[in-house]
């Protein structure tokens, strides 16, 4: 088959490689345009550009693709399908339109659950016990199409969302290769999803990822797994920021959620329901990312303190 390919980040380069390995032959490829990145805000590619100017394909980065422009091009690329994978834009219904089979989407959830821009860190940050990928028929509606092909997979203990995201863009890879098949000889019966069963995973900002001592510390943990590698979750100490990377639940307390328990050789903070967490891995502003033990040798917090 004749393919488009649309996306954008690294979760979406082993399907875009995956689909140039096979044997369908990738016409073209839509990207975000090139940002600004780091201090310096020096012009950055998007990975899926870099990947697909490598293999030789032409890449494409309108700023939109509701105007005329952007359908007479994908309709002179003459697509048999397009496949979308963190592509970051909503494509619109005469862009879905064009190809034969349509347009699939390689979705991080096994939907109807998570629905939307951030699926991986979601799952994790609910407590969900497994996760998945989702193949659909894109429609007008946020991952409302039909299911084609699901995969399941555990979420690991102690797994972050940086961790399942590279697992999951590897799933998506060969789930989509065999969707694409499926199609292709018509063994696949397209399923509609239960809207009754959908939540939604929004989008992440950095402020979500203040520690609110009050949760339980196993809800805690998960939104320090699930905002790990990014936004990462914070407390605030003497007006100042400092990042948590890692923590694990250490037993019951009495006290009341947000204080400090113990800061000799460990930091444990009391939490909601009479829970308490050990921080592991933090980082104060200004510092380097280090182990708990290691910050409190050089930084007294008084027990009693509330963060």
């Amino acid at each position: 088959m004749n393919i488009v390919f649309m996306g954008t980040p690294e979760f979406a380069v082993p399907t875009l490689e995956a689909l140039i390995a096979s044997p369908h032959n990738v016409v073209g490829v839509f990207t975000q345009p090139d940002k600004a990145v780091g201090r310096k805000q020096i012009l950055t590619p998007p990975p899926v550009k870099v990947c697909a100017e490598n293999a030789g394909i032409p890449v494409f980065q309108p700023n939109s693709l509701k105007n005329i422009g952007a359908e007479e091009l994908i309709q002179s690329l003459n697509p048999d399908i397009m496949v979308v994978v963190a592509y970051g834009k909503i494509l619109p219904l005469n862009i879905l339109n064009i190809p034969k089979y349509g347009c699939v989407n390689g979705h991080a959830s096994l939907l109807p659950r998570h629905r939307g821009a951030s699926p991986i860190q979601w799952a994790i940050v609910c407590g969900d016990k497994t996760t998945g990928v989702t193949t659909q028929l894109m429609g007008e509606g946020i991952d409302t199409g039909d299911i084609l092909l699901t995969e399941q997979t555990d979420i690991l203990e102690n797994e972050t969302a940086g961790q399942l995201h590279d697992r999951l863009s590897i799933i998506t890879a060969s789930l989509m290769l065999k969707t694409l098949s499926g199609l292709e000889d018509g063994s696949i019966t397209p399923i509609k999803q239960d809207d009754k069963l959908s939540n939604y995973a929004p989008i992440i900002n950095k402020e979500m990822g203040y520690l609110k001592f009050d949760k339980t510390a196993t809800e805690i943990c998960n939104l320090i797994r699930g905002f790990n590698p990014w936004p990462n979750t914070y407390f605030v100490l003497e007006g100042k920021r400092i990042k948590v990377y890692a923590a694990a639940v250490s037993g019951s307390t009495k006290a009341a959620p947000s204080t400090v328990i113990k800061a000799k050789d460990e930091l444990i903070v009391a939490c909601g329901g009479g829970s308490s967490i050990s921080l592991l891995e933090i980082q104060a502003e200004g510092s380097k990312r280090m182990s708990a033990k290691e910050y409190l040798i050089g930084h007294s917090i008084a027990e009693g303190t509330l963060l």
